[in-house]
């Protein structure tokens, strides 16, 4: 049952405050963002502590989490627990310490270069079967 206008002057004159309304629509998605922005921020926890499991990151090939702190065989540095470490050539490292493997495509490349600094691929380098003073007509059949 509805209640008077006298009721409700005489409840809130005597103390009792009437029945609150839900919040609107337009309440209710401010309360939500807020609620939101909070989540995404942290929802006011202290910065330093961190609860919950770490971000999944995809890890490099063959590169693992060091289970303890330890020191790089090849430059001489300390990496902490929880680290991404890799194998280098006397042990366990920073990835970027490990020599890197080619490509097929690099290789190709690396033994072209090497081909033509040692001189092999230059025709002024091979014996020449032409004849002093003749003719390359007259070339010896080759050898």
């Amino acid at each position: 049952m509805g209640q008077t206008r006298g009721r409700g002057a005489a409840k809130a004159a005597g103390g009792q405050q009437p029945k609150k309304k839900w919040p609107g629509k337009a309440q209710r998605e401010t309360v939500q963002r807020s609620r939101a922005a909070k989540k995404k921020t942290g929802g006011g926890k202290s910065a330093g502590k961190k609860t919950g499991a770490k971000k999944a990151v995809p890890l490099p090939r063959g590169a693992v989490r060091a289970a303890y702190r330890g020191t790089c065989p090849a430059c001489l540095k300390d990496y902490d627990k929880g680290a991404v470490i890799t194998k280098v050539s006397e042990g366990w490292g920073h990835v970027a310490c490990a020599p890197r493997k080619m490509s097929a495509a690099e290789r190709e490349f690396a033994r072209n270069k090497a081909a033509i600094e040692s001189g092999e691929t230059f025709r002024s380098r091979k014996p020449s079967d032409w004849r002093l003073g003749s003719s390359p007509s007259s070339t010896r059949p080759a050898r």
